[in-house]
């Protein structure tokens, strides 16, 4: 458990802070909005929200997680991990089912900060967190496929699963307009090549403005953002959550998924900027930060929001340092919000589609997810590709759920298959004088090596050790062994129980410390004997050898 303070890294910044490092943060804020404008808005819009709710998203949540943050760099706001898992839910249970999830993901966030937590996101398996991003990345790109052709769907038609928006754009391919299919090329042509002309300016907002510039002066039949949608540039206000038991109830599984999506992204978002800047960051104040900046989304209309990878390294690369950075980006955001955004509405939908192409590609991974399949052992590659399958055919709960229940099930297995018990073998000088120099153990002693964590997916190993009527003492040598759990070590006692029926000596070589409190606990080394706890093999071999010559 980690024993790091809770501690918002603004008020560690404080300390030092300076007007030069305020100049650097706030141009690096102003850049970082201008960096967030069209991805909010495209965000909300693949949710299934309006587009000022993702503005709100990253106003109030940007500005609090920055505020309570146990990053120094952080920028937070909505991201693509959450598009699919939003839209589902809005499409199933309205914004009030949002709502209530937010929140519950948001109270779990901080519980988990709270008690310390942040330390055990690093269990959850790479496989695991790569199948279901490379999964979310083709969701996205499914499901901008009608807004970047310009299909017309029939009335009626439900496109909220995956499935079923491959399956009604596949139908519907003959209503293609070639207006908003070359508006999409020529968006996604810039928002390429772009970066390779000018590194500050970013290219998704050029690709807005020559896509505004082309639908409106050559009047091309493409539908924007307006056609679609009711603009709103007024501020976010409070809404107060309409809660009951049976909502909660519904709505739990997604808030769980929507906290362990934020708590993995944002503090991967962490660890990535500390190798930035040389930095660490507070996981724990990081999660606690994240629920409050939740909650208050939620509050005032936002969507779910964790730190942004691309927005994050965007403020560092601009001379970002302190949080303060993170809180300009939302006050620019308001300013933007309430004098821009009417003019949100002239954006061609095509434009939008591309934008998260884009940004579909850059969370994929594909290179990490074909490398993995060509290196990882055969049950590492088996959860990558049920995670991802899942995610794309199913949702994320059900990926999520049953690639963790697989890879906790296969590591089972891997570890079982490296436990063992062997015997040593016994050698008669008589037969072969000149043989090799071993150790001289009287006939009665059995020797067993056990090597691996005892747990139980093989604790029934030690049932399978059998010895001669002759036999007076059994040494179990346990020096591979780390760990020892409460199955194996119901396996010991019962195997200690035969061995006294039988008249026969247990004796331990060489217990590890785990093993030794796990005994000492449940009262095992009293029953065996203290005596009989031998601190190396020798030792052992010499007091089973006594113990048989006394008995002789």
């Amino acid at each position: 458990m980690s024993n790091e303070k809770l501690k918002p890294m603004l008020f560690s910044n404080m300390k030092h802070y300076n007007a030069k490092q305020f100049s650097q943060d706030v141009i690096s804020g102003i850049i970082v909005a201008i960096i967030a404008l069209p991805l909010s808005i495209a965000l909300a819009l693949a949710s299934g929200v309006r587009p000022e709710e993702g503005i709100y998203t990253a106003i109030v949540a940007g500005f609090l997680i920055a505020f309570f943050g146990g990053s120094r760099v952080q920028i937070a706001g909505p991201t693509a991990a959450f598009a699919t898992i939003v839209a589902g839910i809005v499409a199933k249970n309205g914004m009030s089912g949002l709502m209530i999830a937010t929140l519950i993901a948001g109270t779990l966030l901080i519980l988990m900060g709270v008690f310390r937590l942040g330390a055990l996101i690093r269990f959850i398996p790479y496989t695991i967190t790569t199948g279901f991003t490379a999964g979310i990345a083709v969701t996205i790109l499914i499901g901008q496929f009608k807004d970047f052709f310009g299909l017309t769907y029939p009335k009626g038609t439900v496109t909220i699963e995956t499935s079923e928006k491959l399956e009604a754009f596949i139908k519907n391919i003959s209503t293609i307009n070639v207006s908003a299919l070359i508006v999409g090329l020529i968006s996604l042509v810039i928002l390429i090549v772009w970066p390779f002309i000018n590194k500050k300016i970013p290219g998704s907002l050029i690709a807005v403005i020559v896509g505004i510039l082309i639908v409106k002066f050559g009047k091309l039949n493409v539908n924007t953002i307006g056609d679609l949608y009711t603009i709103s540039n007024k501020l976010p206000t409070f809404h107060s959550p309409d809660f009951s038991i049976s909502t909660i109830k519904a709505m739990l599984p997604d808030g769980f998924t929507i906290a362990i999506l934020a708590a993995i992204e944002s503090l991967l978002s962490c660890v990535v900027a500390d190798s930035m800047i040389n930095s660490h960051h507070r996981s724990n104040m990081e999660l606690v930060a994240q629920g409050i900046g939740n909650i208050g989304s939620a509050l005032f209309g936002g969507i779910p929001a964790t730190g942004a990878i691309a927005r994050t390294a965007a403020n560092i690369k601009n001379g970002g340092r302190t949080p303060v950075s993170g809180m300009v980006h939302s006050i620019i955001l308001v300013l933007v919000l309430v004098i821009l955004m009417p003019y949100a509405s002239l954006i061609p939908m095509p434009v939008i589609a591309a934008i998260l192409f884009l940004v579909a590609y850059n969370m994929c991974q594909w290179r990490t997810f074909v490398h993995l399949c060509k290196t990882a052992p055969k049950s590492d590659i088996i959860v990558l590709v049920i995670t991802f399958v899942l995610t794309v055919a199913f949702d994320l709960v059900v990926a999520i759920e049953i690639g963790m229940a697989l890879a906790v099930i296969l590591f089972f297995k891997r570890m079982s298959e490296e436990s063992r018990i062997n015997g040593w073998q016994y050698y008669d000088p008589d037969e072969d004088p000149d043989g090799p120099d071993l150790k001289v153990i009287p006939k009665e002693v059995r020797v067993f090596e056990i090597w691996g964590p005892m747990f139980f997916g093989d604790a029934n190993q030690i049932a399978t050790i059998d010895f001669k009527d002759f036999t007076k003492a059994i040494i179990l040598r346990m020096r591979g062994v780390p760990a020892l759990d409460a199955t194996a070590m119901h396996s010991l006692e019962q195997f200690h129980e035969r061995c006294e029926k039988n008249g026969i000596t247990l004796i331990f070589s060489h217990v590890n410390e785990q093993p030794w409190r796990t005994m000492e606990k449940g009262k095992f080394i009293e029953k065996v004997g203290k005596e009989n706890f031998r601190p190396h093999i020798d030792d052992a071999i010499e007091w089973a050898t006594k113990i048989c010559s006394e008995e002789k």
